[in-house]
């Protein structure tokens, strides 16, 4: 299954089940794309996906979550960014622009006041992260507007489309959370407030964007948080942007205070599909396209899954920064499976400290490698990586880099 081509309700159509599900660059500068960018997805447009989705695409200046972060405010950037759709979208590849604002998970040294629903200050951040301010109304509005208008730019440019990043606790994923929610107005409160924020920001880039555009979200199955967003709230969300005309529904998990992505479960691992449990639960309710997203790493378990019939497309993020061709691969059977082990210095306090951005940052360093035509280099010493994120970034370097 995985070669059959799937058709989307815009009349778009992937060539296969593939999904290079997005994975955080960082290879802006002065928050705009660059020739890097382009070479890094004209390689993996090369490498057979269907579908390639962007890392973060912010729709504001004080959405970033790093330093390197990609910001589209306006057009003064348009030649590179046309640069960068027709080389993801070569080879009858389906791009699509990851857009996105950080919210409160925004590092001090990009943001000094990072703006959130409500004024609820990130655990074990301190030092890193400072304490975020209650947006106002008007700002909620406004934030609507630049997700749409950032839309608006990527069809412009020649992207396929545009993914709303609802996941992992950056802003609208901290809308849709109780625990991080905590407005007594029209945007928190009941889950249908909570969801406002999300079918507002879908809405306004539907009326942005042509027709044929294909317009789709990242959402966490659930944020794996005491007082969070739960499996319950996430199904629900899941039949309302179903109901509402999504194009597709791709499912991750947790957040900054509770990396699920990272800290999965050994029995998970195996089966290698970290959501698929999740997925059953989601096709009862919704039409959609589904896509989960962490731990596909065998061809057995992808072909599987979607033979299961309850996801359309298998998520693979981090074997495509090793494996850039990893669907000719599999088509041309010189696939051998891929093991991802965890990146360690091996100094115990270190790894315990910093080991999860440390691992992030061996695989930005990856991608970077590979948009200067050059090979991924698997023996990549995580000391050279740690001291370049401290050189570049100082300590906030260990505290910068999602999905």
């Amino acid at each position: 299954m995985l070669f059959q081509p799937f058709g989307f309700a815009t009349g778009q159509i992937a060539k296969n089940r593939f999904f290079k599900s997005a994975m955080e660059e960082q290879l802006a500068q002065s928050s705009q794309p660059t020739q890097t960018l382009v070479n890094l997805y004209d390689a993996w447009a090369k490498g057979g996906a269907g579908v390639l989705v962007t890392g973060n695409v912010m729709v504001a200046e004080n959405g970033k979550g790093s330093l390197a972060d990609v910001v589209l405010t306006d057009e003064r950037s348009m030649d590179m960014l046309k640069s960068w759709a027709k080389a993801g979208t070569q080879n009858d590849t389906l791009l699509i622009m990851q857009i996105n604002h950080a919210g409160k998970q925004s590092p001090k040294v990009v943001n000094a006041t990072p703006v959130a629903p409500s004024a609820v200050a990130l655990k074990g951040m301190d030092g890193f992260i400072n304490p975020p301010r209650e947006l106002a109304e008007h700002e909620i509005e406004t934030l609507i507007q630049n997700f749409a208008d950032t839309a608006k730019i990527a069809a412009k440019a020649g992207f396929s489309g545009v993914q709303i990043h609802a996941a992992h606790g950056y802003l609208i994923s901290q809308f849709l959370s109780p625990h991080h929610n905590r407005r007594s107005d029209k945007w928190g409160g009941s889950l249908e407030n909570r969801m406002r924020f999300l079918v507002a920001v879908y809405q306004a880039i539907r009326a942005a964007v042509p027709s044929g555009f294909l317009v789709g979200v990242k959402l966490n199955s659930a944020d794996f948080q005491k007082g969070g967003f739960d499996e319950q709230d996430s199904i629900q969300v899941v039949q309302k942007m179903a109901e509402l005309g999504i194009d597709f529904i791709e499912i991750s998990g947790g957040n900054y205070e509770s990396p699920e992505m990272l800290t999965a479960k050994a029995s998970t691992k195996k089966r290698e599909a970290f959501f698929l449990d999740y997925a059953e639960k989601a096709r009862a309710v919704c039409t959609a396209p589904l896509i989960i997203t962490g731990g596909f790493r065998s061809t057995h378990a992808m072909n599987e899954a979607l033979q299961s019939g309850h996801l359309d497309f298998v998520g693979i993020a981090r074997p495509f920064a090793l494996m850039p061709d990893l669907p000719n691969q599999i088509k041309n059977n010189s696939y051998q499976t891929i093991t991802t082990n965890r990146i360690k210095t091996g100094v115990g306090f270190v790894d315990n400290k910093v080991g999860a951005v440390l691992e992030m940052d061996w695989y930005m360093a990856q991608m970077a490698l590979i948009g200067r035509g050059q090979k991924p280099n698997l023996k990549l010493s995580p000391w050279r990586v740690l001291a370049k994120a401290l050189w570049t970034n100082g300590k906030a370097g260990l505290s910068t880099g999602r999905s």
